[in-house]
């Protein structure tokens, strides 16, 4: 059984010009794997993600045919349980650590809140398990990082600090948005390790929301591509450079190459029929 069921997913947001449907119709399932979704800016991937975890609220409009995680009709549930699974078995990475972390709390009062709160645990047992959750997620010093502010963090720090939080429940099934956009190559490296053990070690659901084609081809299994919220192509990820579809090859020619033409880059001619 798939542990995510998407079937014709669709977001509407009301605006004076009418209404917008961010995303159109999508359609996925999600094993226990690595699913990379990409796209361009406003191709709706973030938009699924939040309306996979239930953060689509009003006056946006949500609707789909089925949207299950586990099998539990995720669509017929109250906000309470909806509450109950985000966090303990569905989480989400966002995208920047400097607008994800609170400034004005220390690191560690962010990772124990929920498990003081939530779970009733202890502040002994709580701060156990987020400095276990800092070494999980390769932090050298988790003492000192637990009495640090946000803003004393280096970027790559701060993902981690924030991939951590996110994993101190043990979720079946992860959303990571643009979790290593911010990053040096090495500390990407890095972060990708830890996501990948995640992945192959607790049997984790990973989506992997990135633009960058190139990293999602060596990391992720399956690919889907985006396109004014909807679907255009899924793929395997190793079979990306092979990809049919006019716009996933009209992204890859656009990406600079070492020792490729010095001339400007191609821009993406864009067909009508893409949006369907």
């Amino acid at each position: 059984m798939s542990l995510l069921e998407v079937e014709d997913l669709r977001v509407t947001f009301p605006t004076e010009a009418g209404p917008v449907e961010a995303v159109r119709g999508i359609s996925f399932r999600l094993g226990r794997e690595r699913l990379g979704v990409v796209g361009e800016s406003g191709s709706g991937k973030t938009i699924t993600g939040r309306a996979v975890l239930g953060l689509v609220r009003p006056p946006a409009r949500l609707a789909a045919r089925r949207l299950a995680f586990d099998g539990r009709d995720l669509l017929a549930m109250g906000e309470g349980a909806r509450r109950a699974l985000r966090g303990r078995r569905m989480a989400m990475v966002m995208q920047d650590p400097k607008f994800s972390l609170n400034p004005v709390m220390r690191v560690g009062r962010q990772l124990t809140e929920g498990l003081r709160l939530r779970d009733r645990m202890s502040a002994r047992e709580a701060r156990r398990r987020a400095i276990a959750a800092l070494e999980a997620v390769r932090i050298r010093d988790p003492e000192r990082v637990m009495e640090a502010w946000p803003h004393e963090l280096s970027g790559g720090m701060g993902q981690r600090v924030m991939i951590a939080m996110m994993l101190i429940p043990g979720p079946d099934l992860l959303i990571a948005d643009e979790p290593t956009s911010a990053l040096d190559v090495t500390v990407q490296a890095e972060v990708l390790r830890i996501l990948d053990d995640l992945v192959r070690e607790r049997g984790m659901g990973l989506i992997f929301i990135s633009h960058d084609l190139k990293l999602v081809s060596r990391f992720c299994d399956r690919v889907i591509v985006m396109y004014r919220g909807r679907i255009v192509e899924e793929i395997a990820a190793r079979e990306l450079e092979n990809a049919r579809h006019p716009y996933t090859r009209g992204l890859l020619g656009c990406l600079p190459r070492i020792g490729g033409p010095r001339g400007p880059l191609p821009v993406l001619a864009r067909d009508a029929a893409w949006e369907g």
